[in-house]
């Protein structure tokens, strides 16, 4: 017999995402299941700072708002919610929930899974968490959860525990439950899927793109699915921001997660209608035998001083300041470890606004003492206030210094983990970690098609051909790039190489990169290692979780082929 398609919504992307999702996508059409995605790397760290003030939090306040107001709608329309919105403490948020409930008087059973929390076997971490799969969260529903909640789980983990549990999918029905999480990544990003983000947005009317719509899988029972929205919302729908999500913080063509490795490079995207698209033929292998841990801990004290420069000798003013700030460092009786200089020339000769004139001279200081980087950086920034460059001024004082967190990540058997569903009659059911497993190994890279043929090129921004989604892992950033014919991927495959994204991308010219090849999606994926240091709470850099670090790659101009533009 086959079973019916499960229809499957996100109404989160991040903590602090959109407020009003969770009504809207209840409101807006038919749902078997309401996701939501609220946690990142750097969520994890704030809200371990938040569990340290209150040992009773740790979990994402906001879902209980959203709830406050949505939930009378969610058991009226019977549609199941699962949220990783537990962060550090799902049992704490499960019981807010029945409180929540129970004030209300709705009748909502309520589940959570467990075991993620790896804290205490990594004393100097703030919070150290496995990133678990869907089979707690199947578990929990198929015993009949309204609401599950969860802590650290992969992202994709929100939509394949609730496939499992819908059709009943086998632990080695790799194939399927590849197609899930694929489904799983598109949705996990909210509107990003929808139009938000998206480097063809010129292409559209803006009116459209003003309030987009969140996603939505029609989920079937061989894996398949079409990723399209609510009829009547904003946003769009296409081959195009299906690519982008599909590119967006992964690495190679191996996905790799606690229930199924994806295989990224046998997705093929078909447009079915409009604001439809089809995702099939996905392919699946045995997850590795390992989990992900995320570790978070403080790293010590940053603050920062950004000078002003305004109209003439930029260079030179910025080289006075440098030399005193430098000498006044070195003469200070604590030494901040670790200072950074960056001189953004934002100016404009012959400038019509003195703010157009001006260029931004960045210093930034990191310690572990926080006098070092208080009282030391602000005395000697203030005291050449009269006695520096011409038009000294800056954007604003230091303060005393701030906290910054650090990231990395580390990998234990998946055995070595305890995951744990509990089930809203206050049973435990522990989980079964993967019986079969495969050491993940980098894919063969495939066969390239033949180049185009030479002609008459034009020098151009490559964002002109190629849509570009970037973001963070970690320390290290991606970059997919995909093109949107197959004649511009003949080009771009053989012209885009490791080697010149570094020429295009100065920053990563010291860094190893690597380039990992999706033909199927006429996508490339490169990996920069390193770039943002020890990750997106450390503010390594201008752009700390690289989001904008594919659009900085189209604007760089290369000799494009005539017959593209």
């Amino acid at each position: 017999m086959t079973v019916a398609p499960l229809r499957i919504g996100n109404a989160s992307g991040f903590y602090g995402d959109r407020f009003d999702a969770m009504r809207e996508m209840l409101t807006g059409g038919p749902l078997d299941v309401l996701t939501g995605d609220y946690l990142a790397e750097l969520t994890m760290l704030i809200l371990g700072r938040d569990r340290l003030k209150n040992p009773s939090g740790g979990y994402a306040r906001t879902f209980l708002g959203q709830l406050e107001e949505c939930l009378g709608l969610a058991h009226e329309r019977g549609v199941r919610i699962v949220a990783n919105a537990g962060g550090l403490n799902p049992a704490g948020l499960a019981h807010a929930v029945r409180q929540l409930a129970d004030r209300l008087g709705i009748p909502v059973r309520v589940a959570h899974v467990e075991g993620d929390d790896l804290t205490a076997g990594h004393p100097r971490s703030l919070a150290a968490h496995a990133y678990l799969g869907g089979a707690g969260i199947a578990v929990c529903l198929r015993e009949g959860a309204d609401i599950v909640v969860t802590g650290r789980v992969t992202d994709a983990a929100l939509v394949t525990g609730p496939a499992v549990a819908h059709f009943g999918w086998a632990r080695d029905a790799y194939d399927r439950l590849a197609g899930a999480v694929v489904a799983g990544h598109v949705l996990e990003c909210g509107t990003q899927a929808t139009g938000g983000n998206y480097a063809f947005f010129t292409d559209h009317d803006p009116a459209r793109l003003r309030h987009p719509g969140f996603p939505l899988a029609e989920l079937h029972e061989d894996g398949t699915s079409v990723i399209t929205k609510h009829d009547g919302t904003g946003g769009l729908v296409d081959i195009g921001t299906v690519n982008a999500q599909l590119l967006y913080e992964t690495s190679g063509a191996r996905y790799a997660g606690p229930d199924v490795t994806a295989r990224l490079d046998s997705v093929r995207l078909t447009q079915e209608a409009p604001d439809r698209v089809r995702v099939s033929g996905v392919r699946g292998e045995a997850p590795p035998p390992t989990l992900k841990v995320g570790l978070n801990r403080l790293g010590g004290y940053r603050n920062e001083v950004v000078f002003v420069l305004t109209g003439l000798d930029i260079e030179a003013k910025a080289a006075l300041v440098r030399d005193q700030m430098e000498a006044a460092l070195d003469a200070a009786k604590s030494r901040p470890t670790e200072v950074r200089w960056d001189l953004a020339r934002t100016d404009h000769a012959d400038a019509p606004t003195q703010e157009t004139a001006s260029a931004l001279l960045r210093l930034v200081v990191r310690d572990r003492d926080q006098d070092a980087v208080g009282r030391t950086l602000s005395g000697a920034a203030i005291e050449l206030a009269l006695a520096s460059y011409p038009g000294f001024h800056v954007i604003a004082p230091p303060g005393k210094g701030s906290p910054y967190g650090v990231f990395e990540d580390v990998y234990v058997p998946q055995g070595a983990v305890e995951h744990v569903a509990v089930l809203h009659d206050g049973r435990h059911v522990p989980v079964a970690p993967a019986a079969d497993t495969l050491v993940l190994e980098p894919a063969p890279e495939p066969a390239l098609p033949e180049p185009l043929p030479p002609g008459p090129t034009r020098r151009a921004a490559l964002g002109v051909v190629a849509g570009a989604r970037s973001g963070d892992k970690g320390g290290n950033a991606n970059v997919g790039v995909w093109v949107r014919s197959d004649d511009a991927w003949r080009w771009l495959v053989h012209q885009l190489t490791a080697d010149r994204f570094q020429n295009l991308i100065a920053e990563s010219c010291h860094l190893k990169v690597v380039r990992h090849t999706l033909p199927n999606l006429r996508a490339l994926n490169f990996v920069v290692e390193g770039i943002l240091g020890e990750g997106v709470a450390s503010q390594h850099r201008f752009d700390p979780q690289a989001k904008a670090l594919g659009e900085w790659l189209r604007s760089r101009h290369l000799d494009i082929p005539e017959a593209l533009l």
